[in-house]
């Protein structure tokens, strides 16, 4: 080992609020009820967390009808539209909502803008669930913008009455430059009450933005359909990393990325639990790297109670 040699992990990282509240729900809902517990999707963007409460008795579905009638479905943390809510209650299906909050607060500002009669710009990834959870609010308003580029093609009916959302687990510098080019086309485009892009994402992107900036290489601790661990690669990237790339588990990375690499940074997506992050770090220092020092950007102190019919059993269980 050479003494110029550095590790360095990114704080906050890895499980945000909404993550957590996601994943507890689906293991009370085991504890109380009993498997099988249904959950309609993976309940957060990590093959490891699937995994685990599968082996648990989680059953996950694409759909609802794949979902035996009168069992206990869990809603994932990226939410669904009102027809989900629909289906679900039509086949006598026990429903708990673990969508996240800050998702909720975005379906809320759809049906707001829409009650407006505001057509509504919503930034993000087409074939997302969050996406089309929000589109599912108000789909004869919403239009999708998938990047800055996207701009010039965007036509509204009248652009006096019309206002943007976005996904929440976006890059916050690419939505910002979507937003600024929406902006100059349609100058009246009214904006949502509160910034889209949750906290953690924020946090995540400043976080690695930081440790980015010296760092021969980065890894990004998070599975390929997450949406905020692809965007952590993108943006060290862009804030000067040599080379970055994204990684499920220790298992995953190529020895032949440490070729010639002094500095290493290491940081998770906000669906990650830590031990898969302790994972990487001791892959490093069983080749020669020193132990990680942690750099903290801010804390997050952020909780979310659990779903309030999940709450209401466990009360009346108690």
């Amino acid at each position: 080992m050479t003494d110029s040699k550095r590790v360095v992990v990114a704080a906050p990282r890895g499980y945000c609020a909404g993550v957590d509240r996601a994943v507890v729900t689906v293991e009370r809902a085991l504890d109380l009820y009993g498997p099988p517990v249904y959950v309609r999707k993976q309940i957060v963007h990590n093959r490891h967390v699937v995994e685990d409460l599968e082996a648990r008795g989680a059953i996950f579905v694409e759909e609802l009808d794949e979902v035996p009638e009168g069992s206990t479905v869990v809603f994932s943390a990226h939410g669904v539209s009102p027809a989900v809510h629909a289906e679900a209650a039509e086949r006598s299906l026990k429903t708990i909502d673990a969508t996240c909050p800050l998702v909720t607060k975005v379906h809320n500002e759809a049906r707001r803008f829409a009650n407006q009669g505001l057509q509504i710009l919503l930034i993000g990834h087409a074939g997302h669930e969050e996406v089309e959870g929000t589109a599912g609010e108000a789909p004869e308003h919403i239009t999708l913008v998938e990047r800055p580029e996207d701009v010039a093609k965007v036509e509204v009916a009248d652009p006096s009455k019309l206002a943007w959302l976005s996904q929440t687990t976006l890059s916050v510098d690419e939505t910002w430059e979507t937003v600024g080019k929406l902006r100059e086309k349609f100058p009246q485009l009214i904006d949502p009450p509160s910034d889209d892009i949750c906290y953690a994402t924020q946090n995540r992107q400043s976080a690695v933005k930081q440790i980015a900036v010296d760092a021969d290489l980065v890894i990004v601790v998070g599975s390929r359909n997450s949406s905020n661990s692809v965007r952590l690669v993108e943006v060290a990237l862009e804030a000067g990393a040599k080379a970055s790339y994204r990684v499920d588990n220790a298992g995953e990375i190529d020895e032949s990325w440490l070729d010639g690499v002094e500095s290493v940074a290491v940081t998770s997506g906000a669906s990650v639990p830590d031990d898969l992050v302790q994972g990487v770090l001791a892959f490093l220092e069983e080749r020669g790297y020193p132990a990680a020092v942690e750099e903290r950007l801010t804390e997050e102190n952020l909780v979310f109670a659990l779903p309030p019919e999940l709450r209401r059993d466990m009360r009346a269980r108690a």
